[in-house]
C-alpha cells in the first residue's frame, strides 16, 4: 500500500489534516489522513466509490458531527485553529467553511430570500438588496434572475438552481467552499457553466470540490487527491489517501501504481 503525500510548502495551507482516521460505530471509514489544502486554489478528490471522499470532505465543516455513529480522531486545522477542539462552534465552522451538495436544494422560499437567509441568521447588518446582487453576480447568476427576484428557487432550471446554491454559501461570507460532486446532476451545458464559476471563484475562495469525473477535475483543478480502497481483516472496505500532487502530475505522471490504474479506468 502506497505511503500519503503531503503537499510541497509552496503556498499558503488553510486546511490541514493530520493523522486523521474517521469511525462509524467501530468500523474504520478513512485512515490515517495528511493533507494540506492550498489557500485560494481548487483542490479535486477523485477515487471510487467508497474510499472516503466526501466523508473527508464532510469532517472539513463538521457536517459529519450530524450522524450519530461518527467519530474522529486526529486533528484537523482551518486557519492554524484545531476544528474539533472544545471550544469551536460548529455553526461558526460552517459559515466559515460552506457546502455545496450534489444535487441543486434551494430553500423553499424565493430567490431573494434564499441569499439572504443565512445573512440574517448570522446577524448580518449590511444591506441586504446589496447582498443579494453581489452574491448572485459573483455565482454568475444576477443577469438571468434580477428581474424575477420574489420567485421562488425552485421555479430555475437545475443549473440554475445548483448557481443559486453557490450563491447562498456565498452570501454568508466564508473562506473555503466546498462541492460534493456538484455537476452530478446537471446537463453539459449547466456543468461547463459551474466549471467556468468555479474557476472564477478561487481568486477570492479556496474550493475542495469531490469529483467522479476525471475530466472535470483535470479542466478546474490546481491540485488532485486519489483516495482508494482496501479491504479490512473483517471483510469491509476502508478509505485512505494514495497521492496529492498538482493535477497536472496526478494526471500525467502519478507516481503510485493505483493511481495510473485509476485515471487510465482500469478500475473505479
Amino acid at each position: 500500500m502506497a505511503t500519503n503525500t503531503r503537499t510541497a510548502n509552496d503556498t499558503e495551507t488553510i486546511l490541514r489534516a493530520e493523522n486523521v482516521n474517521v469511525y462509524y460505530g467501530d468500523f474504520l471509514a478513512l485512515k490515517n489522513i495528511w493533507l494540506n489544502i492550498p489557500k485560494n486554489h481548487v483542490t479535486a478528490f477523485i477515487g471510487p466509490s467508497g474510499c472516503g471522499k466526501s466523508t473527508l470532505l464532510r469532517c472539513y465543516n463538521r457536517l459529519n458531527d450530524l450522524i450519530d455513529s461518527f467519530r474522529a480522531e486526529g486533528q484537523i486545522f482551518y486557519d492554524g485553529k484545531n476544528l474539533y477542539a472544545e471550544d469551536i462552534d460548529p455553526v461558526e465552522v460552517r459559515r466559515r467553511i460552506g457546502m455545496v451538495f450534489q444535487r441543486p436544494n434551494p430553500f423553499p422560499k424565493s430567490i431573494y430570500d434564499n441569499i439572504t437567509f443565512g445573512a440574517k441568521i448570522n446577524g448580518y447588518k449590511g444591506n441586504m438588496d446589496q447582498l443579494v446582487e453581489e452574491s448572485l453576480t459573483k455565482a454568475a447568476l444576477w443577469d438571468e434572475v434580477k428581474d424575477k427576484l420574489r420567485q421562488s428557487g425552485n421555479s430555475l432550471s437545475g443549473g440554475q438552481q445548483q448557481r443559486l446554491c453557490i450563491a447562498r454559501a456565498i452570501a454568508v461570507q466564508p473562506d473555503v467552499i466546498l462541492m460534493d460532486e456538484p455537476c452530478s446532476a446537471l446537463d453539459p451545458r449547466s456543468t461547463l457553466r459551474v466549471e467556468e464559476l468555479i474557476t472564477e471563484l478561487k481568486e477570492q475562495y479556496t474550493i475542495v470540490i469531490v469529483t467522479h469525473n476525471m475530466q472535470q477535475a483535470t479542466r478546474v483543478a490546481d491540485k488532485t487527491a486519489f483516495f482508494n480502497v482496501q479491504p479490512t481483516d473483517k471483510g469491509g472496505r476502508q478509505g485512505y489517501l494514495v497521492e496529492f500532487d498538482n493535477t497536472e502530475v496526478i494526471f500525467n505522471d502519478p507516481k503510485q501504481e493505483s493511481t495510473k490504474e485509476y485515471i487510465s479506468g482500469k478500475f473505479g
